[in-house]
């Protein structure tokens, strides 16, 4: 694998609640990339998978519990939404002004479980509103992948990212959230490097590097560009989910 190359995809319009993205993301690479190929992996933001499966919760219809109100006076932030992000967590890992970073039920570690306001519109009565993660974003993908499939008849692979902050770093960077048609990861352990020398540690997080590369062109503002094609990268290995990338609690060394 020497060139890789990355491929907006033009002319994508809002998603709304139940739109076809397998017609959209067809119609917009015949035109912006000579249609899908063999080999190709569809990266999606996770907010068109979550606007379209209707992930949207109205803050006007939350009422907060006084645990929510308890935790949202503490970091600052509004009891009805700390209330929306208890409801998607299995943990709440720490909190002070302005942060609030619990365990996704999905497993992974993120500020406001992942929860979002930016490029989210309001409904159509003026409200607020916020915008989960997908359900099941490995078996969004996975449903994905095969309407693709069915659609063009080339094998290709889907994933969905998300840009989260991380733990020990400045920034935001992709990560795969959803994944269906590669590996997740790659296990080299126990093969030889360039001097002979048994690889002991080695797993390659191929999902979230493919997530990385296209976010750079998907940006994390007004670009518009929820869809990536990424065409050119060789894989090897059973394909994988994303689950495979999220450290277990008793391998966090850490907390």
């Amino acid at each position: 694998m020497r060139r890789l190359e990355l491929i907006g995809l033009d002319g994508l319009p809002e998603v709304l609640p139940g739109t076809d993205l397998c017609a959209l993301i067809v119609g917009a690479a015949g035109q912006s990339a000579g249609g899908l190929r063999d080999g190709d992996i569809v990266a999606v933001a996770q907010k068109v998978i979550s606007k379209a499966e209707d992930r949207y919760v109205v803050l006007d219809d939350v009422v907060p519990s006084p645990r929510a109100i308890r935790i949202a006076a503490q970091c600052d932030k509004d009891p009805r939404q700390v209330e929306v992000v208890l409801s998607e967590a299995s943990e709440v890992v720490r909190h002070r002004p302005g942060v609030l970073i619990v365990r996704h039920r999905l497993g992974h570690v993120l500020a406001n479980a992942g929860i979002d306001a930016s490029n989210v519109p309001r409904d159509a009565r003026g409200r607020d509103r916020v915008l989960l993660l997908p359900r099941d974003p490995d078996g969004s993908a996975a449903a994905l992948r095969a309407e693709l499939m069915l659609a063009t008849g080339v094998d290709l692979a889907v994933v969905i990212n998300d840009s989260p902050g991380r733990a020990w770093r400045v920034g935001s960077a992709g990560i795969a959230i959803g994944v269906a048609g590669l590996p997740a990861v790659q296990d080299l352990r126990g093969q030889p490097d360039r001097d002979g020398r048994e690889l002991q540690a080695s797993e390659l997080g191929i999902a979230d590097e493919v997530s990385a590369a296209a976010s750079i062109v998907m940006g994390q503002g007004a670009e518009g560009m929820p869809v990536v094609l990424v065409r050119g990268m060789r894989f090897d290995g059973p394909h994988g989910t994303a689950h495979a990338l999220v450290r277990q609690p008793d391998m966090d060394l850490f907390r």
